[in-house]
């Protein structure tokens, strides 16, 4: 997102990172909840700092700076594939081709699959999975890994093959964890709201503008997920929380608003 430079009249480039927690998919209990942060840069080291003691599995795409998050006693990455699908889409609308379009229909027949596990015990997600999506993961990379010989490695169709060839076996966890999701879309989705608002206001007027922003869409977007009004949510917050004890915020979070209300 553009933010105003000082002492100019020229915006630069900023970024929102967004993080989603996200367990309805699986009936898990942790409730919905995104975390926005704001920075100048896209360099890696924000999302390393971000997620610094996490060691969970996190969803990405193939963005280079997402890179120290991953490796020995941090967190495992796990890929997207509705990235990979997206660059296929990319050539298929550009140039056509069968290959494009093969390949779009394959991982389509894994999303067929997603479709009847959503909702499910992880038990039972990882069990369908192993029966019905394995068998077409696997026909997925055999078959683009054969592919790949027979056009020309220069162009965007070939390119669109590496990058699923690479990212494939890091979606693969996937399949024998049922907590898992088959892309990161639910972030895709929290960061919707930005690129919105985005049109809207046209640029952040300064770094801590952009810091406030960020806690108001973490706010406003948690607020919406557990299905809460923020409006009233954050009207609710505002008149208990002068005389509330700091060590029992969590009684103040969307959720709690959300039971109380009910």
């Amino acid at each position: 997102m553009p933010l105003q430079a000082p002492g100019t009249k020229r915006t630069i480039t900023a970024r929102a990172w967004a993080y989603v927690r996200d367990e309805r998919p699986w009936s898990g209990p942790a409730p919905a909840a995104v975390w926005y942060r704001f920075t100048v840069d896209r360099k890696g080291e924000h999302p390393e700092r971000h997620l610094s003691d996490y060691r969970g599995r996190v969803h990405a795409d193939g963005y280079s700076g997402f890179n120290g998050l991953f490796g020995d006693h941090k967190a495992e990455e796990v890929a997207c594939l509705a990235h990979v699908r997206r660059k296929f889409v990319d050539v298929q609308q550009s140039q056509g081709g069968a290959i494009a379009e093969e390949a779009i229909r394959r991982i389509a027949a894994l999303y067929g699959v997603e479709k009847q596990a959503r909702g499910l015990a992880p038990g039972e997600r990882a069990a369908l999975r192993r029966e019905r999506a394995v068998p077409l993961f696997d026909d997925l990379e055999t078959w683009l890994g054969a592919q790949l010989p027979k056009i020309s490695g220069k162009t965007p169709l070939a390119g669109a093959i590496r990058y699923a060839l690479n990212r494939l076996p890091k979606a693969r966890p996937y399949l024998d964890d049922g907590r898992l999701e088959i892309d990161n879309n639910a972030v895709e989705r929290a960061m919707r709201p930005v690129a919105l608002g985005r049109k809207n206001w046209l640029f952040a007027g300064s770094i801590s503008g952009g810091r406030a922003m960020a806690i108001a869409f973490t706010l406003i977007e948690t607020a919406k997920l557990n299905g809460v009004d923020p409006q009233a949510w954050l009207a609710w917050v505002l008149d208990r929380i002068a005389d509330h004890k700091i060590n029992r915020i969590d009684e103040l979070l969307p959720w709690a608003y959300a039971e109380q209300a009910s």
